[in-house]
């Protein structure tokens, strides 16, 4: 195969994109300057350059909007309910369940987990750590421990498979060229599998810690929590202010049982329809996010009618900008990096360079694969392991999405030589990606949120998972590989 000087371009940038992370930098201008440098070579035209660079930016943002989309009505339900005080109410049973260290380490695990499946763990972390984390600690738990096991659920297995609004496996597929499906179920069972290792591991190391009485120390620190977020309380107390406490202890009421109850409906069906049928019956991916988002957005609405009533028509779009906010300062840097890499695949490199419909369209990344395959170790282990080390080394960015165009385009472009399929080694270079820079490796991401409103140092917080999330990463590749 011919290689032009496009390809050569392509090439060394993806190479600059790797170095850039691992020297822990963003990643954005890289890719910006390498989709420019990219359009011109194969354009012959700077003019052509300028209009790829945009086109790709725009191709990009459509193929993602959807993200943005599912993030901010997410968000903007959990704000509404944050209102009533529903959010507090939700998870403040489950104090009364903490009656010893050890139960308290299950209860922080489960609820950690299925709160950051539907919330993402970023905005869920302050509500579980303010409420949950001193009932533990009063328990028994030690703070690292507390930290470790919001970290390893939340940032670890709820966030690398994020099986329920489908963003992180909607990144890899799209990038791959193949639907969500051939990579939302096994990063699902990947992530069960990281993730019950490495909390096996934990509780392992953590048990002769686990008391089943609070200590001076635990009480100490559990001082120093409740005065933490005294301020903010305070805040929110000052806001509601003019709302009638007796009506908003009622609402908080009814939608701490109604919206738990609403998304344990969509999960029940979606599951009966995947059981029923033998298929998800375009319950997974694209249709998956709207269909959660969909119900996500009605029970804003009637969060805000019901309790707001004449104030909804201003509190709805409060929210709703918050959402977006939240979406775009979350995912914002990745439409860029994302365009780079739609830029080296036949499926998206048509429409970015204006290309008709009888011409061929290049595919920048797997010609050069292709090209190289002399070269290339032609083994299914050294294949997947090599991608979920270039998973984690793009996670050292910090936060745990920005390397999954790179992580999908390589599983699309290295399967066939291999005979793996593309959602296998997609899922694989996810679970590096996420875990590493989605908050439980790396000091630099979100884990700084977890180890500040736990009390615990963050690089000690970091050292103390590396050993469970490392061993459970390596564990679930055998896995994969065994299996599929």
């Amino acid at each position: 195969m011919d290689l032009t000087v496009a390809h050569w371009l392509y090439g060394i940038m993806t190479l600059v994109v790797i170095v850039t992370m691992l020297f822990r930098k963003g990643v954005v201008l890289p890719t910006i300057i390498g989709t420019f440098l990219v359009s011109v070579a194969y354009k012959g035209s700077i003019v052509g350059g300028f209009q790829a660079l945009f086109n790709a930016n725009l191709v990009a943002a459509k193929e993602l909007f959807t993200i943005f989309l599912i993030i901010t009505f997410m968000v903007a339900l959990l704000h509404s309910l944050k209102d009533t005080g529903a959010d507090e109410r939700m998870i403040a049973p489950m104090q009364k369940v903490m009656k010893n260290g050890h139960i308290a380490f299950a209860v922080l695990l489960v609820v950690t987990y299925v709160i950051s499946l539907f919330f993402w763990p970023t905005p869920a972390v302050p509500l579980i750590c303010t409420l949950l984390v001193p009932a533990a600690i009063r328990a028994g738990l030690s703070p690292i421990a507390c930290a470790m096991v919001v970290s390893i659920a939340g940032q670890g297995m709820a966030l690398s498979s994020d099986y329920i609004m489908q963003i992180a496996p909607m990144l890899t597929a799209k990038s791959a060229g193949i639907q969500t499906s051939a990579v939302s179920g096994k990063v699902m069972l990947l992530s069960l599998i990281t993730g019950g290792v490495a909390i096996a591991i934990t509780y392992f190391t953590e048990r002769k810690s686990i008391g089943k009485s609070e200590s001076e120390a635990s009480l100490q620190h559990l001082q120093s929590l409740v005065n933490k977020n005294s301020s903010a309380n305070e805040i929110a107390a000052a806001t509601e202010a003019t709302v009638d406490d007796r009506e908003r202890e009622k609402w908080g009421k009814i939608f701490a049982v109604l919206v738990p109850l609403s998304l344990l409906a969509v999960i029940i069906f979606m599951f009966s329809t995947k059981i029923g049928n033998g298929k998800m019956s375009g319950f997974e991916g694209g249709d998956g996010a709207a269909f959660i988002g969909g119900v996500a957005t009605m029970l804003l609405v009637v969060t805000c009618v019901a309790f707001r009533r004449l104030q909804a028509l201003d509190k709805i779009s409060e929210h709703i900008t918050e959402g977006f906010v939240f979406a775009f300062r979350a995912m914002g840097p990745v439409i860029p990096i994302a365009a780079f890499f739609f830029l080296g695949s036949s499926d998206f490199s048509g429409t970015i360079f204006s290309l008709g419909e009888n011409v061929a369209k290049p595919a920048f990344l797997v010609d050069l694969v292709q090209a190289g395959q002399s070269i290339i170790p032609h083994n299914s282990v050294l294949t997947a392991f090599g991608l979920l080390i270039t998973g984690a080394i793009t996670g050292l960015e910090g936060s745990g999405f920005s390397g999954l165009p790179l992580v999908g385009a390589l599983s699309g472009a290295l399967a066939p030589g291999v005979g793996m399929e593309p959602g296998t080694l997609g899922a694989i270079g996810q679970m590096g990606s996420v875990w590493t820079g989605g908050g439980t490796l790396i000091a630099w991401s979100s884990l700084v949120a977890v180890a500040s409103f736990c009390g615990v140092n963050v690089l000690e917080l970091a050292r103390k998972n590396l050993l469970p999330v490392a061993t459970g990463l390596i564990v679930s590749t055998i896995v994969a590989l065994v299996i599929w």
